[in-house]
């Protein structure tokens, strides 16, 4: 079914707005994937909160036009599923843990701060811990160090009032 010129700038206006909030766009094909699968995946996105949208490769190349993300438009050839992220890791997270379920999902690029990644660089970059993992992680290694610090100050002071008792 044809878009008229008014939904056609609609969804270029739709998508710009959630690539000028972006960190990261991965692009897969899906060419042969059920709808229901379809579904999951995007309900997988829509939790992780990553906007997932099949476009029209020529009103994607619109919207991402003047943006950090305009070398990926050379790579938006066939039929494509977008997935665009304001985190920098969960759209490759999204799409990456997809695909190992479902050989049909391919990813073919990415596009980080201005770069274009490769199928294997998107696949990195979905290894890596998110912003709240790797938060937890900080958290969790400063409370660690904290906690050590406090019984070692407990051990001396302990050490001090017996040294003063026998004394």
């Amino acid at each position: 079914m044809a878009l008229n010129l008014q939904e056609k700038q609609s969804i270029v206006s739709e998508v710009s707005a959630q690539v000028a909030q972006a960190q990261t766009i991965v692009l897969a094909e899906y060419r042969g994937i059920a709808v229901s699968d379809i579904t999951k995946l995007r309900a997988n996105a829509r939790s992780s909160g990553v906007y997932l949208h099949v476009l029209k490769n020529t009103l994607a190349r619109r919207a991402v036009q003047d943006t950090p993300f305009a070398a990926l438009a050379d790579k938006m050839v066939g039929p494509l599923i977008y997935s665009i992220s304001p985190d920098a890791v969960s759209a490759a997270k999204v799409v990456n843990d997809f695909a190992k379920s479902n050989a049909k999902l391919v990813i073919t690029a990415g596009c980080m701060s201005g770069s274009v990644m490769s199928a294997d660089d998107v696949k990195v970059l979905a290894a890596t811990p998110s912003r709240d993992e790797l938060l937890a992680m900080l958290m969790g290694t400063m409370l660690a160090t904290t906690s050590t610090f406090v019984r070692c100050l407990a051990a001396i002071r302990d050490k001090k009032e017996a040294e003063t008792v026998s004394a």
